[in-house]
């Protein structure tokens, strides 16, 4: 069965759905999901004092596992259009499996939020996308063939290089059904693409004699 991680950080709960829900879509493609967290590296009281989600129940990853799986779908926030500090400390220290070639043929996507609908969104992904291609991973994004992605009735996250999802600036906006939805068929079309590549791994192993 097709291994798929949703690995993700998130500070005030909107990632954290997200995720959720990106899962939800990549189970209903039949692959076996784990979602993991990546640590907090803001001290506790800092974190507290700015109401930081802390009682997620994802349990933390280490950089290690995420060589036993086939995919990986990475939920990060913004921040100032970049990649979060926290899953950008834990990528960091992946330079073993860089080093052994561990996620090489691995699939890799990612998922994101703003406080703003043009709060760096897109340049979140796609300033990540040069780690996930050093590790010699697949990207695979949000094709559009979701045809939500191209509708302007209402506000909403959504992009070609993955799902999004808007918080506002006092972060009290929740994921919307629609943006939820994008996730989930993020989650199914990793899914799919992860165990095309499985199965193409297999099919060109050595084989027994």
């Amino acid at each position: 069965m097709t291994k798929i991680l949703v690995l993700y950080y998130s500070s005030y709960g909107h990632i954290e759905q997200m995720a959720q829900a990106v899962a939800d879509g990549a189970r209903e493609s039949g692959a076996d999901v784990v979602i993991k967290r990546v640590p907090e590296i803001v001290p506790p009281d800092v974190a507290g004092a700015y109401g930081f989600k802390l009682d997620q129940a994802a349990p933390i990853a280490v950089p290690d596992e995420l060589a036993d799986y086939d995919g990986i779908v990475f939920g990060v926030p913004t921040r100032f259009g970049g990649m979060a500090a926290q899953m950008r400390n834990f990528l960091d220290q992946t330079g073993g499996l860089w080093h052994s070639g561990a996620l090489i043929g691995k699939v890799a996507s990612m998922f994101t939020s703003s406080a703003t609908q043009h709060g760096g969104q897109e340049a979140t992904i796609l300033t990540s996308i040069p780690t996930f291609l050093h590790h010699g991973m697949i990207i695979v994004g949000l094709p559009y063939s979701n045809t939500d992605l191209t509708l302007l009735d209402e506000v909403s996250g959504g992009t070609p290089y993955g799902a999004s999802t808007i918080s506002g600036s006092d972060n009290k906006r929740q994921p919307s059904e629609r943006e939820l939805g994008l996730a989930r068929a993020q989650g199914r079309y990793v899914a799919q693409v992860a165990s095309r590549q499985r199965q193409g791994d297999d099919a060109h192993a050595p084989q027994a004699e």
